[in-house]
């Protein structure tokens, strides 16, 4: 069994026709993690006894026609709850943590017959480019074991591309999706903000995380939204809107479609090398019927710093949950309350969330709101508004994912700020709440790069139409890790 020759569309069909069982394929799925993990480091715990469970009742319920995740693994980042089942979103304050409820993103998924395998690896509370900021482990990258593997999701890519899981699902709050499938030449969907339910989703900033997937295909992304997607009376944010077949389209010609390059995307600090793949994907593009074209989009220089203001500003009002007396870690031998916050808190917060925490409350506080935080919703508004100008004459954009390739381990993890400038290129599209993926592009030097389409508000049909016309067109998901580029 070999999760580089078999999408879930494949699985489905083996599965269906009896060539393989669910208890099976978990049996199978977890020998290939135990022999593979230990070097990549993806999984902070594994659902081993749980899994084989649910896969015998699977086995005994058959495997329906219209469920094609029925009987096949898939791995949870841990910062989305799962009942039983330990979820610490990688930080020390909640290492012991065992909900009592599933997120609903798990509850549909278990509802569609998948199996969690397990809980996977990330910067603690998703905060992080690289995953060295979780408090247990650091994950290495599928193709380079001395390379990060991206974040937020690191955890969540690796699986996926090293070939432990067809599919996982990650959180994006300014790129913890895309940036990790970038790294690690897989597919990464952000849905648009509102269209997957939040709730049961440990909160970074409330109005930037999204719930999406990774894949090694653009249809079993399709086909993850195809479950995941859809209102939530429990997310007061989730849209009320129809839930179309995100499969649909693929397949069809992109002929006449317009597609946007801005030129903010291939300016100073992106790599020339990772330039040249987008460009060369443009003209593939082309190749395929559709114009492209290079437009504008000014004020992209001011997301990151307009971002790290929202989403601290925003984290440090959402982790004051954590305070040592209703759940998680509690400092010893405090010695009133002020000492079971403020130890608590110290003790168990890592340095980057700590940061983060201190950033977002002097941002908020009395003297610096209207400087900083009403500054940075007034750029938000801006950056909105140029994708929207943009859309009024382009189908989607495309661009970098990310401005270089996966970095070593250890190399930026002390520098915050260029830590930060490595979600340049995605941050925008979580300020505007677009959806967006990153899909394979091409090789630097053996590394991944990855293209970034980015598409209207609930348009993701068209930009996964696009990317499975891309997909089809190149031959990237035949190299592997460890296997010739």
């Amino acid at each position: 069994m070999s999760y580089f020759n078999l999408d879930i569309t494949k699985l489905h069909e083996q599965l269906q026709a009896g060539k393989l069982t669910a208890a099976d394929l978990t049996e199978q799925t977890f020998a290939e993690i135990k022999r593979i993990d230990p070097e990549i480091d993806a999984f902070l715990t594994l659902n081993e006894d749980g899994a084989k469970q649910a896969a015998a009742a699977q086995d005994v319920a058959g495997i329906a026609a219209d469920k094609p995740f029925a009987g096949v693994p898939v791995g949870i980042k841990d910062n989305i709850v799962t009942k039983g089942l330990k979820t610490t979103a990688a930080s020390k304050i909640l290492g012991n943590f065992v909900p009592i409820y599933d997120a609903t993103v798990v509850e549909k998924l278990q509802a569609a017959g998948a199996i969690i395998a397990g809980k996977l690896n990330l910067d603690e509370f998703a905060m992080g480019s690289s995953t060295e900021n979780s408090a247990f482990k650091t994950t290495k990258n599928a193709w380079d074991h001395t390379k990060v593997p991206g974040g937020s999701s690191g955890g969540s890519a690796a699986a996926v591309a090293s070939g432990q899981l067809p599919m996982a699902l990650g959180t994006d709050t300014g790129g913890s999706i895309r940036q990790p499938a970038a790294f690690n030449g897989i597919v990464g969907l952000k849905p648009t903000y509102g269209r997957v339910s939040r709730w049961g989703v440990i909160a970074f900033a409330s109005s930037l995380d999204v719930v999406g997937s990774l894949t090694r295909t653009v249809r079993d992304a399709a086909l993850t939204l195809n479950v995941i997607a859809g209102h939530d009376d429990k997310d007061a944010t989730t849209a009320d809107l129809d839930v179309p077949d995100y499969t649909a389209k693929l397949g069809q010609s992109i002929r006449g479609m317009k597609i946007a390059l801005p030129e903010e995307y291939l300016g100073e600090g992106v790599d020339a090398a990772v330039a040249d793949q987008v460009k060369k994907a443009a003209e593939q593009f082309r190749a395929l019927g559709a114009t492209v074209d290079t437009v504008s989009l000014p004020h992209t220089k001011y997301a990151v710093p307009a971002y790290y203001i929202i989403a601290s500003s925003e984290a440090s009002s959402n982790l004051q949950r954590f305070d040592g007396i209703r759940y998680g870690f509690r400092a010893k031998d405090v010695k009133n309350l002020d000492d079971v916050y403020v130890r608590s808190r110290s003790e168990g917060f890592g340095r980057e969330v700590k940061r983060r925490i201190m950033l977002g409350t002097f941002s908020l506080s009395a003297g610096f709101y209207d400087a900083y935080f009403k500054k940075a919703a007034q750029v938000r508004t801006l950056i909105s508004r140029d994708f929207d100008k943009v859309f009024e004459d382009y189908d989607f954009i495309i661009g970098p994912t990310t401005p270089t390739t996966a970095f070593k381990i250890g190399s930026k993890v002390t520098d915050p700020l260029t830590m930060y400038m490595n979600d340049i290129l995605t941050i925008p599209v979580n300020l505007a709440g677009l959806p967006a993926l990153s899909i394979p592009a091409g090789f630097v030097d053996g590394m991944p790069v990855g293209l970034q389409l980015i598409g209207k508000q609930f348009d993701e049909q068209t930009l996964l139409q696009a990317a499975d016309a891309f997909e089809s067109k190149n031959d990237y998901l035949d190299a592997i890790p460890g296997g010739a580029n």
